[in-house]
């Protein structure tokens, strides 16, 4: 269990919250993202109502590792927080002090980090704001005059990259398929009841991929999605592993999955027989009871609903459910997300045996694919999706794409193969020049 932290520029204990004139409010939030520097990002665009955060720079970071990786990291955060002189004008969700965090799936190997950024735009209930750490009063007032400077000038569109090829990832899709099977062999002969096998595709680029060309197609394409980015890992998650807002808290549960059609007939014949499916029904449940479960720990009047709905985004169709409850113990979102991690959405059940399974046959280390990414605020506040229709940027020219299907018994290799291919569509198209 390793923790390794460092605040960039020496330690930052100045942070400004101020509400953003009309003139910069009025732009994206994705939009305003500067080049050629990392970025985090979190954005949700419901019609007419775009919520989220984005931000640049580092004004801390840290790097943490293990099972206890999550308690960790929130020490870390009330350590630095403690630290902080705070002045916030806006006083909403995701005002104030932000950081962005992204988790391992798996506690070893894995590295897991969280990210105070210098700067972060933030949008909710129709207001936009900028928060800016530094270490003085004054680095504060120029970061900001220089900053609404930079936000005023034109936008330039990112590149898209040119001529992606793919090729295999850890396994090769026989090798793939191959572990497909023997999962469901041991299903079937009663080792378990669910499993999640992850499979990854590596796309190269011939020119430079700028990642804010990639979240703008991941955001226009899949709006009802969170848009993140978190130290090199870029996604559209339709998930929510975990919501506190006050003592409100909610989490959505998406297991069961179909492609759409472009066919109206067609495309509701597909949703027909995802509502019918005994074998959806079974994995959505297991990954449901997980989920109760573990909130039941920490909040009373759970609302479980009996049954699913239908979920349809631009690729797939899920079976949904949103477990909502009422907190009753005070835990921060992030202890809400290490209390949740892993669903049964994402590893299996039991989950010590799927995650066994995970290890002897995916072939290939997750990183933090599968894991809680989001935010969390100085109120114990924030937002944790799990990390999925997404990817690892490797290289400027090289990214690796994943994606994941839950297996039970009545599973096939080829259906589940056709599955994964319609997961990765998302990050697929966003690659794409057209």
């Amino acid at each position: 269990m390793t923790t390794a932290a460092h605040l960039v520029p020496g330690r930052p204990v100045v942070v400004r919250t101020i509400a953003l004139p009309d003139d910069i409010a009025a732009k994206p939030l994705l939009s305003m993202l500067p080049r050629a520097t990392p970025a985090s990002t979190w954005v949700h665009d419901a019609p007419g109502a775009e919520t989220g955060l984005i931000g640049w720079g580092e004004a801390a970071r840290c790097e943490v590792s293990g099972r206890e990786r999550f308690s960790r990291a929130q020490r870390w955060w009330v350590d630095w927080l403690n630290d902080a002189d705070v002045e916030d004008d806006v006083r909403l969700p995701g005002s104030g002090p932000i950081a962005f965090a992204s988790f391992a799936f798996d506690p070893n190997p894995g590295s897991s980090v969280v990210i105070v950024p210098a700067v972060i735009i933030g949008r909710r209930n129709g207001v936009t704001w900028m928060t800016v750490t530094a270490t003085t009063p004054r680095d504060v007032r120029r970061v900001i005059d220089d900053t609404l400077t930079g936000l005023r000038q034109p936008t330039a569109v990112p590149d898209a990259p040119q001529d992606i090829t793919y090729g295999s990832g850890s396994l090769p899709i026989g090798g793939w398929q191959e572990a497909v099977t023997e999962a469901v062999r041991r299903i079937d002969a009663g080792e378990l009841d669910k499993v999640v096998l992850a499979r990854d595709v590596v796309a190269n680029s011939a020119s430079i991929i700028d990642p804010r060309y990639v979240l703008g197609a991941l955001a226009a394409r899949y709006p009802s999605c969170w848009t993140f980015s978190v130290d090199g890992l870029i996604g559209a998650t339709p998930e929510m592993l975990v919501r506190r807002n006050g003592d409100s808290v909610t989490s959505r549960v998406l297991a069961g999955t179909v492609r759409r059609s472009s066919d109206a007939t067609s495309d509701a014949s597909l949703a027909e027989s995802l509502l019918d499916s005994a074998k959806d029904h079974a994995e959505h449940a297991y990954a449901v009871q997980s989920v109760a479960h573990a909130l039941s720990a920490h909040c009373t009047d759970l609302d479980v609903p009996a049954t699913p709905r239908l979920l349809r985004l631009a690729n797939v169709q899920h079976l949904a459910t949103d477990v909502t409850g009422v907190l009753a113990d005070g835990a921060a979102v992030l202890g809400l997300a290490a209390s949740l991690h892993p669903t049964a959405a994402v590893c299996g059940t039991p989950t010590e045996r799927a995650l066994g399974i995970i290890r002897e046959l995916e072939g290939m280390d997750r990183g933090r694919y599968a894991g809680p990414v989001g935010w969390m605020d100085a109120r114990g506040d924030g937002e944790f999706g799990i990390a999925l229709r997404c990817a690892k940027i490797e290289n400027d020219h090289q990214l690796r794409l994943f994606a994941g299907c839950g297996l039970v018994s009545g599973s096939t290799a080829d259906a589940e193969l056709a599955e994964s291919a319609a997961k990765l569509v998302p990050m697929r198209d966003a690659l794409a020049s057209s």
